[in-house]
C-alpha cells in the first residue's frame, strides 16, 4: 500500500492540489492501494467524497482513548481492608498518620496517587511511596474546614481537597490539573501560589502564562509591552484575584492589601519568549495547557531551575489548536509520562463549583 502524508508534500499546498496529487498516483499505480494520511479532518472528508481512502495520523497519540488517561484518584473497594489489613503497620509523624500496606491492589498504585473509600467512610489518603509489593500511604490534610482555609477559600469537594494537598506540598515540583469549566482549577492554583509565595515564602514570585489562541476571530495586534499584551489574555487571573481578595475581608493583613500589591508579586509572561530562560524559585502557572503540543510543553518544563514549581491547568474538551486532540495534547503527554515520578502529581477535577448554569452548560452543550 502507498501512503501519502501531506506533510511530505511541498509546503502550503492547497487541499485541492493534495487531492489532485493523490488521484494522479492512483492513475499511475492502478494496482497499488493509495491511502492519504492527515491530521486535517476537513481534508479527510474531502478525500472520502472523492473515494480516496484517508485515515488519521496515530503515531503521535499518547493514548488510544482520552478516557484511559490516569486520573490521579482511585476509589477503594468495600473489602479493601479485609485484603490489605492483615500485615498493616501504622505510625504518626509530625501530626500525620502513615500506613504501610501489602496486597493485590498495591502494585497498580503510583506515587502521589490519592485513595478513598466511597460514601461509607471518610478515609482519604495519598500514596507516599510504592515498590510494587508494598506501599506507604498517609492520611490527607482536610482543607474543607474553615480553620484550614487557603487564602480565604476552602475545598468544596473531595477532588479540590486532593488538589490543594499537592499544590501546597513543596516536595512536589510538577502538578497537572484537568477538569471541565468551573471546577476551580485556576482558583485553587492561584490561592496555593499566594500562600506559598507571600506567607510561607517558599517561592520568590508567581509567573502566569498561557498559549495565546483566540476562541473566535482575532481582534488584531495588541498595544503595549509583553506584560500589557498578555494581561488581556489573563482575564481568569484577574477574576480569581478579585474573588480571593474579597474572601479575606476580615483578615487584618489582607484588609490593607490590594490587587495592585498582589500583582507586584505576580508576573505575566508570554510562552513565545520562554526558550533559553531559567526560572529560579518561581511558582509557575500554565493556563490552557491543553492547547500546547508535547514539544511546547517540554520547552516550558525544561525552563524550571532549582526550587521552581510548575502547575499545568487544562481542559481536554476545550482544545482550540488545529490538529491537536485530547490524545495528542501536550498535557495528556505530560500526565502519562510523569505519573511514575515521585515529585509530580495529577488530579482530574470532575465536579463544577462555578454556578448551576455553568454546570448545566458543561454537561449538555
Amino acid at each position: 500500500m502507498t501512503s501519502l502524508l501531506p506533510e511530505s508534500l511541498p509546503g502550503n499546498m492547497p487541499d485541492n492540489s493534495i487531492l489532485g496529487t493523490v488521484l494522479g498516483l492512483r492513475k499511475e499505480l492502478p494496482e497499488a492501494s493509495v491511502s492519504l494520511v492527515s491530521k486535517d479532518i476537513n481534508l479527510r472528508i474531502k478525500a472520502a467524497i472523492l473515494g480516496i481512502h484517508a485515515e488519521d495520523y496515530h503515531n503521535d497519540q499518547t493514548l488510544d482513548d482520552i478516557d484511559l488517561l490516569y486520573s490521579g484518584i482511585t476509589p477503594l473497594g468495600d473489602d479493601f481492608w479485609d485484603q490489605h489489613g492483615n500485615k498493616m503497620e501504622s505510625w504518626q509523624d509530625q501530626g500525620r498518620t502513615f500506613y504501610r500496606l501489602e496486597g493485590p491492589e498495591v502494585k497498580d498504585w503510583y506515587p502521589n496517587e490519592f485513595l478513598y473509600v466511597p460514601e461509607k467512610s471518610n478515609f482519604e489518603a495519598v500514596v507516599q511511596s510504592c515498590d510494587g509489593q508494598s506501599a506507604v500511604i498517609a492520611l490527607v490534610r482536610d482543607y474543607r474546614s474553615k480553620q484550614n482555609n487557603i487564602w480565604g477559600i476552602q475545598a468544596r469537594n473531595r477532588e479540590q481537597n486532593f488538589a490543594l494537598n499537592v499544590l501546597l506540598d513543596p516536595d512536589i515540583d510538577f502538578v497537572t490539573l484537568l477538569g471541565t469549566a468551573g471546577t476551580g482549577k485556576t482558583l485553587l492554583a492561584l490561592a496555593a501560589g499566594l500562600v506559598t509565595t507571600l506567607e510561607d515564602q517558599i517561592y520568590r514570585e508567581i509567573i502566569m502564562t498561557r498559549e495565546t489562541i483566540s476562541v473566535g476571530e482575532d481582534i488584531g495586534f495588541l498595544p503595549g509591552s509583553e506584560e500589557e499584551k498578555m494581561t488581556l489574555w489573563m482575564g481568569a487571573l484577574l477574576d480569581n484575584l478579585e474573588l480571593l481578595s474579597s474572601t479575606e475581608e476580615n483578615n487584618d493583613w489582607e484588609r490593607g492589601a490590594s490587587n495592585n500589591l498582589l500583582l507586584n508579586r505576580i508576573k505575566i509572561r508570554s510562552l513565545n519568549f520562554m526558550r533559553g530562560r531559567t526560572f529560579l524559585n518561581r511558582y509557575i502557572i500554565l493556563d490552557e495547557a491543553q492547547n500546547l503540543t508535547p514539544k511546547q510543553l517540554k520547552t516550558l518544563i525544561t525552563r524550571a531551575g532549582p526550587g521552581t514549581k510548575i502547575v499545568c491547568i487544562g481542559n481536554s474538551a476545550q482544545i482550540d489548536t488545529p490538529y491537536l486532540t485530547g490524545t495528542t495534547s501536550g498535557i495528556t503527554y505530560a500526565v502519562d509520562l510523569f505519573k511514575s515520578w515521585p515529585h509530580s502529581a495529577h488530579i482530574t477535577l470532575k465536579r463544577g463549583e462555578r454556578s448551576r448554569l455553568a454546570d448545566y452548560a458543561a454537561e449538555t452543550l
